[in-house]
């Protein structure tokens, strides 16, 4: 009877352990992020400074424990076709998961879209951490999205290779 009750035990601290993991994984470390009417910006390809669009509905999550957590829904009336003339264009993003519950940022929709040609992808900042680009996609029916992905110099600092003088140096190194 003794191994029956240590066997449950550990299977119910196996149970308690991996539900507090998933809790934490999907929801613990989420925080909503306020909007400051400055939080949809593209970089200007004549300047390379970003500047803020027009938009609506904003509604966005971010994480301290990743740089990579960010995500972003909003609304705009400005056409892709008319913010693709005068600002970065980006070719090959695609969009990282986003936790189920939030319902208005869909992965799979987005590189869909994007693939299809009715969405476009816009560089907002570059390094908004190290080794982290924020990106937005605006659809052709005007819902945008936006996120954080890895740049070259953030895919070689952590994947361990050597990261080379063309990357700027990581904070709080000389």
């Amino acid at each position: 009877m003794s191994g029956k009750f240590v066997g449950i035990v550990i299977l119910l601290c196996a149970a308690i352990a991996g539900g507090a993991l998933y809790y934490l994984q999907i929801f613990g470390f989420y925080d909503s992020v306020t909007d400051d009417g400055q939080a949809v910006q593209l970089v200007a390809t004549d300047s390379g400074v970003a500047e803020a669009i027009a938009y609506a509905g904003f509604e966005a999550i971010d994480a301290d424990s990743s740089p990579i957590r960010y995500r972003a829904c909003f609304t705009t009336e400005v056409s892709p076709a008319d913010l693709a003339t005068r600002f970065v264009v980006l070719d090959d993003a695609t969009p990282r998961n986003a936790p189920f519950w939030f319902d208005c940022f869909d992965a799979e929709a987005i590189a869909a879209e994007l693939k299809a040609g009715t969405a476009t992808a816009f560089l907002s900042a570059k390094n908004v951490h190290y080794g982290v680009d924020r990106i937005v996609t605006i659809t052709q029916d005007g819902r945008g999205f936006v996120w954080h992905d890895l740049n070259d110099c953030g895919d070689r600092a952590y994947d361990g290779t050597v990261v080379g003088e063309e990357c700027p140096p990581r904070p709080g190194t000389n």
